[in-house]
């Protein structure tokens, strides 16, 4: 038997690893060629320093030159003293992942379904060519894919929790012009040959102890579906859960129906939409995504989770700092079209 860590440098570079009952965190990295910084193997330099993120663990020994007790408290641990005790957890190392000889790995598939869900949106599945390859990867994380026919790469969240029968699923927007866009469009063809670089990204759901606010803008909600659909399916969540999800024009509105869902499978989600320049027809709400935000809703502790462009990024942010809100932490990833 064994239990699983993912492991994710500060340059989204995420390696997952078997680790063997009672076996320490950098015994199996190692043992995975993940080379972790290390130097006393004693709990006493701090070298091999982490943030546990997810899953519990026991911890043998930290000296208090190491880490400090407030940083104890806040979830670091030294690699090199840590056991798992739960069949997964996470850790995120600031580090880059070139520090510890880790590569990405690049998976090869075939397109198995093209479908425009919005006038600004497609649904992208591909079918691995290897369907017991492994290719784990955090809700919320993403893949970059290369264009068939060119020697273009672009970066998209995958759309759902985890491989399901060998398929993986991204919600892509649309752009009036642009390498994936045109494909996609264009020339896309069930059985096109494909290939991915995954996983990456220091954007995922980490371990839900407190109400969520999710904040997504356009195909930003790619990353939230991922993360929403893991939570039904481990049915562990009790937190409330509340989505804002904003676009340009209400054609750009997608994936309605799978949210709808999530209020079924979740025991406290709900979910606003807001558009920013709406026809005369549309009857929603008009504005940007700031402006759904609930003060009593966030008058309490929370985690904030932001995927869409930069601006509305900072906007968020911003809100949150000039209002009277709860003590929260923000966790991020800016989209640049391409």
């Amino acid at each position: 038997m064994h239990n699983t860590a993912a492991i994710v440098f500060r340059d989204g570079t995420t390696r997952f690893v078997k680790v063997d009952k009672n076996e320490l965190l950098m015994d199996a990295a190692q043992r995975h060629g993940v080379n972790l910084p290390v130097d006393c193997r004693e709990g006493v330099c701090g070298t091999c320093r982490c943030l546990r993120e997810s899953g519990d663990v026991d911890v043998e020994y930290i000296d208090e030159e190491a880490l400090t007790e407030e940083e104890v408290a806040a979830g670091h641990v030294l690699a090199c003293q840590t056991r798992l005790r739960s069949s997964q957890a996470s850790f995120y190392f600031d580090i880059d992942s070139n520090v510890c000889s880790v590569a990405t790995e690049v998976h090869n598939g075939t397109v198995s379904a093209v479908e425009q869900v919005s006038d600004g949106a497609a649904i992208l599945e591909i079918t691995l060519d290897d369907p017991t390859q492994a290719l784990p990867y955090l809700p919320g994380q993403y893949a970059r894919i290369e264009v068939p026919g060119s020697d273009q790469w672009r970066a998209y969240s995958f759309a759902t929790a985890a491989v399901q029968e060998g398929k993986l699923r991204f919600l892509i927007r649309l752009l009036p012009s642009g390498v994936m866009s045109d494909y996609l469009r264009d020339s896309a063809q069930v059985g096109d040959a494909i290939s991915l670089e995954a996983p990456l990204g220091a954007f995922y759901l980490r371990e839900v102890q407190r109400p969520l606010l999710m904040v997504a803008g356009g195909t930003g909600l790619s990353a939230f579906l991922g993360m929403l659909e893991e939570l039904a399916e481990k049915g562990e969540c009790q937190q409330p859960i509340r989505l804002v999800y904003g676009v340009t024009q209400e054609q750009d509105l997608s994936e309605l129906e799978r949210l709808e869902a999530f209020t079924e499978t979740l025991p406290d989600f709900a979910f606003g939409t807001v558009v920013m320049t709406p026809s005369e027809a549309w009857q929603g709400n008009k504005g940007v995504v700031c402006d759904l935000f609930d003060l009593d809703f966030l008058a309490q502790p929370f985690d904030a989770y932001l995927c869409g462009p930069p601006p509305m990024i900072e906007a968020s942010k911003t809100w949150f700092e000039e209002n009277p809100v709860g003590e929260y932490r923000v966790f991020f990833e800016k989209f640049i079209s391409s």
